[in-house]
């Protein structure tokens, strides 16, 4: 028997609200199935499992809040056994909320969502009907946040609560999360920053020339080259790229770059775009549009939270010329990529107006050393100069008649 504990899903969680479960008791699955719903501080994350095998028991109702590695079911392997308890179809219907005395149908009861148990306690202390509190967490969740709003409004003789207050409440429990994982960063981890100056005239210029001819949706952003470019460049620096856990450093099996990503509500994400170094630029600027837009409709997988090996954050689009990042741990690494400004740069013995990117690093000095992260961003800056070689396979890949493109 397994147990199913909730995953870390980013440096800035400590504990989660589940909202939801996609199965029962009972039921068949399968490794990479999705079987849970849960809330962080920032959005709502598909929850995926990791092993095949029938759910045995589900502990852990919709609503409630728990710490990280928190068990919420059990999981009998393919085979295995059940143990024989009398009071186990019981045991399980109530951890899944089913288990509740009959009671008369009736057409005219309201639908509930899911409350925190903290918000449930200061509803309570409030003298609040939590089922008359609007839930803004993910699928309508009602949180602490709400109930503090619902009471603000009620002192001011409101019927509703101004979408406003809920949304300042929101964005202070990210920023807490966001300051304590930062402040953990900070404090645990010994940072060192380089810099390097990166002239992108051969880069851009390729670029165009790749996108040619193509209609918008299948044109390859800058943003998708840097990070093919990073990946590259990760081959002759591998101690950048992995996490230390336990007092040593564990590399990573592949490139996993956690993308940061601003919330439209404020706040930001950074889930892991996978094996970026062995995927051709039109899958990766797919994979990327699309990994933007969950985030910012909070439609994100476990998968994506957990496991980024490096983050990258880019600014360009703030018009900022570098960024020195705070690591993510247990990450190691951060690279930071500024906006790419035409200033002057002396090249062949003569001054040109060039295009110039600032690539940062923001390293672990237990993994690496700043000679190693020199080396990293040289590599960077050389591979940006031939472009071409990072994208062997430019043809776009095929569409058959009649499929959106």
């Amino acid at each position: 028997m397994i147990e199913f504990k909730l995953p870390s899903l980013g440096a800035d969680m400590d504990e989660g609200t589940l909202l939801e479960w996609r199965v029962k008791a009972g039921d068949v699955v399968k490794r990479g199935q999705v079987v849970a719903v849960v809330d962080t501080s920032k959005a709502a994350v598909d929850v995926e499992i990791w092993h095949d095998g029938v759910m045995h028991k589900l502990l852990v109702e919709p609503g409630e809040k728990v710490p990280v590695d928190t068990v919420l079911a059990t999981l009998l392997m393919p085979g295995e056994t059940a143990p024989s308890h009398p009071e186990q179809p019981a045991v399980a219907a109530v951890a899944t909320g089913r288990a509740r005395a009959p009671e008369p149908e009736t057409t005219t009861a309201a639908p509930r969502h899911p409350v925190s148990p903290s918000a449930r306690r200061r509803a309570n202390e409030l003298g609040i009907n939590v089922d008359t509190v609007p839930g803004t967490g993910p699928h309508g969740s009602v949180t602490l946040a709400d109930v503090e709003a619902k009471a603000l409004v009620s002192a001011a003789g409101s019927e509703a609560p101004p979408a406003q207050v809920l949304a300042v409440e929101r964005q202070k429990e990210i920023r807490k999360a966001i300051a304590a994982a930062m402040s953990r960063s900070k404090r645990e981890i010994p940072h060192y920053y380089l810099s390097e100056t990166i002239p992108m005239t051969r880069a851009l210029d390729w670029l165009q020339q790749r996108n040619e001819g193509l209609p918008i949706t299948e044109r390859i952003l800058t943003a998708a080259l840097l990070l093919k470019a990073v990946a590259a460049s990760l081959k002759r620096t591998p101690e950048l790229n992995g996490f230390y856990r336990d007092g040593q450093f564990e590399p990573g099996a592949a490139v996993h770059a956690g993308v940061a990503i601003s919330l439209r509500g404020g706040g930001l994400v950074a889930p892991a775009l996978h094996d970026v170094g062995s995927k051709p630029l039109a899958q990766l600027m797919h994979e990327l549009a699309d990994l933007v837009k969950r985030a910012r409709a909070g439609s994100l997988r476990s998968s994506e939270m957990s496991d980024p090996t490096i983050t990258i954050t880019n600014l360009g689009e703030q018009s900022v010329q570098s960024v020195f990042g705070v690591i993510y741990p247990p990450q190691v690494a951060l690279v930071g990529l500024g906006s790419i400004d035409v200033r002057p740069w002396v090249e062949g013995g003569k001054v040109r107006a060039t295009p110039l990117l600032c690539a940062t690093l923001a390293a672990d000095h237990r993994a690496s050393d700043g000679h190693r992260g020199a080396l990293f961003l040289a590599e960077l800056r050389d591979l940006l100069q031939q472009p071409q070689a990072l994208d062997p396979d430019p043809s776009p890949p095929a569409h058959h008649e009649g499929e959106p493109t």
